[in-house]
This record gives structure tokens, C-alpha cells and sequence, in this order.
């Protein structure tokens, strides 16, 4: 049966990431994998996420099957997170949640329960938008479409075209939005900017499916959250899907959620039940520990207030890479500016050089990052920003 499967190539991540582990250079700068890495480029485990973790394993008693859905107290502390406490949907009663595995594994029961409802659906995405979004949406049989999102020269959001884009979408149509720290640009849209979008969206009848993958890693966790929370007050209908990867720090746990809001609670209820059957289908029940802990810290007020101490430092440091990394690289490359660095918000941000480019850096230089120049900020340290921007300058002015 087997004879006939080919080898596929590796992930262009993972085998960054080999071929990092194999390169013997203790200069060697790794921004391609797309984790937060403290000033001693550790991943670290977050203080409350220890506190919260030995408070589970002591109370815990039994290491049974949750739901298909998921715990419980995870998912409505999720909500509370994601859409904050008393938001009016809430209220409502209009919002069901589902624990998936991962923030990949929300996003994959979002287009499973697109698929369901309508098959033929296309699934409208930033150009460019996170490498995995095109499997995790596409496998399940949706298809993908581009529209225009950020602009490569001047490093910001082509707000006109994405607007003129999502305005002349079929009434109906799926459109993938990222609430925040866009990946992989680094450029969001402004609160006035969301509002905007909000307008089309409610002129065509589009179904907004919000990422929100770094909340807390950009401007704030409250501030993150503002375009699902207002697309929440102001839409019969959304989805959410949220990681809590990166702002807890669980990637290995698999912790997130999907939101889903609709017209009625007994709507909501019926599309529920739909994932859950979906979910029975593809892995039957979510794994428990990573979505313990977040319950844990985020329904303890002493542990929900470590973590967002955590976080904010987390932010800042971020930020402050961003202004350094500018400061050197505009120091090293006087003739190129590269401004829209610090202006933009998250782990990640566009380089801006080409292929060959990055090609050159790897070899010559031992730094790091995916074929488009995509750079993980977090990976920077202090100690090494000045040698990252000394590598840049020879390499570019080595191809000018």
C-alpha cells in the first residue's frame, strides 16, 4: 500500500529550524520560528502559568476524558477574555465556544463548520497572510482568494484597496481578518481603520473569521481585542478563533478557543452542535492541561493579574527591540530607511529583501528567517542587534 508515497519536502519552518539545530556558529541568530524568546533567548514558562500549574496538579483527581467541547471553565473564561466581561452578546446568550487544539486547531473547526454550512464557500484572506492559514482553511475543501492588505515599500496597510477589495466581495462571502500583530507584517489596522472595515462588512453581509493570536503582544490585551469586540456588537454573525500560545506561553499545551456568535442563542446552540460533531470526527476530545491552567490564572484574581504584569513586559520588551533594531539598522543603512519597524506592532514584521538576500544572510552570516523575509523580533537580543544590522548592510550592499 505504501510503495507508492512519495517524500514530500519539509516544511519551509520546520526545516529553518533543522537547519538552525545544525548550524555550529555560536553567532548564529535564529528569527525565523515564530516564538517569544526573553533577553537570554529562552522561551520562557511564565511565572503565573507555574503558580496556576501546581494549583491544577494538586486539585486535580482524575485524569478522565472533558468534553468534546472542551472544559468548561476554560471556554467561558475565553469569552470573557476575548469579548470582556458583561460584553451585550454575552448577554445575549449569543455566543457558544469550542476548546480546540490550539489556536490551528480553532481556526481548522471554524472552516470545518464553514464547510458544513456551505461547502462552496471561498475564504477571502490578507496578501499576504500566515503561511498555515492556506492548509488549515483549504483542507477542509474552502477555497482561498486573495485581497490586498499591506503595502511592501511603505511598510503599512493598503487600507484603500483592502476596502475597495472587500466591497466588491459576493454578498456572503468569508472574509479572514487578524485582530492584531498581523502575521506576518506586522501592520494593523487602527481603531478609526477597523470601523471602516466594519462598514463594508456590514454593506456586502460578510462573515468576518477573526484570528486573534497575540492579545496582549501588541498594544494591549483590552486594546488587541477591540476590533472582535466591536465586530461582536455590531454583526449577527462572527467567528473567533484565539491561541493561547504565545500570550501564555502554552505552545506546546495546545490551548485555544473558537467563538462563535450568531443571530440567536438558539442559533449559536445549533452551530455548536455541529462542532462538536466535527470535532467527535476529527480528533474526538481536546486535551485538557494548557486550557486547566489558563482557566486557573484568568479565574484567580491574584494569578490574572501576574499575567498580565507578564505579558505587559512581554509587550514592552518587544517594542523596545523594535526602536533599537530601527536605530541600528538606519545607523548601519543610511540610504534605506526602515522606520516602519517600531511603527508596527508584534513578533513579526517584513525585512524587506529578497530571497537571495535571505539566502546570503544564512550562509554568510548565520542569521535566520523565512524566504520572504519575515523576522521574528523576540528572536533579537540586545547583544546581538548590532551585528544582525552590520550582516543586513553588507549583504545589501554586496546586491546593490
Amino acid at each position: 500500500m505504501f510503495e507508492r508515497l512519495e517524500r514530500l519536502p519539509d516544511d519551509p519552518i520546520l526545516g529553518l529550524m533543522a537547519a538552525f539545530r545544525a548550524d555550529e556558529s555560536r553567532d548564529k541568530i535564529d528569527l525565523g520560528v515564530g516564538v517569544y524568546r526573553n533577553a537570554r533567548g529562552e522561551t520562557p514558562v511564565l511565572e503565573a502559568v507555574r503558580r496556576a500549574e501546581r494549583v491544577v496538579l494538586e486539585r486535580q483527581s482524575t485524569k478522565t476524558y472533558v468534553a468534546p467541547a472542551g472544559n468548561a471553565a476554560f471556554n467561558q473564561a475565553m469569552e470573557r477574555l476575548a469579548l470582556g466581561a458583561g460584553h451585550p452578546a454575552l448577554a445575549a446568550g449569543r455566543v457558544r465556544t469550542i476548546q480546540g487544539v490550539g489556536g490551528c486547531g480553532a481556526l481548522r473547526l471554524g472552516a470545518e463548520l464553514i464547510h458544513t454550512a456551505a461547502p462552496h464557500s471561498v475564504v477571502h484572506v490578507s496578501s499576504p497572510t500566515w503561511a498555515n492559514h492556506v492548509p488549515l482553511l483549504g483542507g477542509c475543501g474552502l477555497k482561498l482568494e486573495p485581497y490586498p492588505y499591506y503595502d511592501a515599500a511603505a511598510g503599512r496597510v493598503r487600507l484603500e484597496a483592502m476596502l475597495q477589495a472587500l466591497d466588491s466581495l459576493p454578498v456572503a462571502s468569508v472574509v479572514l481578518l487578524h485582530a492584531s500583530c498581523h502575521n506576518p507584517t506586522g501592520a494593523d489596522l487602527s481603531e478609526e481603520e477597523w470601523r471602516e472595515v466594519l462598514a463594508v462588512v456590514q454593506r456586502r453581509r460578510l462573515l468576518p473569521f477573526i484570528d486573534m493570536a497575540y492579545q496582549g503582544l501588541g498594544a494591549g490585551v483590552d486594546a488587541d481585542a477591540f476590533a472582535v469586540r466591536l465586530f461582536a456588537s455590531e454583526l449577527p454573525e462572527l467567528l473567533v478563533a484565539v491561541s493561547c500560545s504565545k500570550n501564555f506561553g502554552l505552545y506546546r499545551e495546545r490551548a485555544g478557543t473558537l467563538h462563535i456568535l450568531t443571530e440567536s442563542a438558539s442559533r449559536s446552540e445549533a452551530a455548536l452542535s455541529q462542532e462538536v460533531r466535527i470535532a467527535r470526527r476529527l480528533y474526538s476530545m481536546p486535551p485538557d492541561h494548557g486550557a486547566a491552567i489558563v482557566s486557573q490564572i484568568l479565574t484567580d484574581e491574584a494569578l490574572r493579574d501576574l499575567w498580565q504584569r507578564e505579558v505587559g513586559d512581554m509587550r514592552e520588551r518587544i517594542l523596545g527591540l523594535r526602536r533599537e533594531l530601527v536605530r541600528e539598522l538606519n545607523a548601519a543603512c543610511p540610504s534605506r530607511d526602515f522606520s516602519f519597524i517600531a511603527a508596527q506592532r508584534g513578533m513579526f514584521s517584513f525585512l524587506g529583501v529578497s530571497p537571495e538576500q535571505v539566502r546570503a544572510l544564512r550562509a554568510d552570516h548565520h542569521v535566520y528567517m523565512t524566504e520572504d523575509s519575515r523576522i521574528n523580533i523576540a528572536g533579537l537580543r540586545s547583544e546581538n542587534l548590532e551585528r544582525f544590522a552590520r550582516s543586513v548592510a553588507q549583504v545589501l550592499r554586496r546586491s546593490g
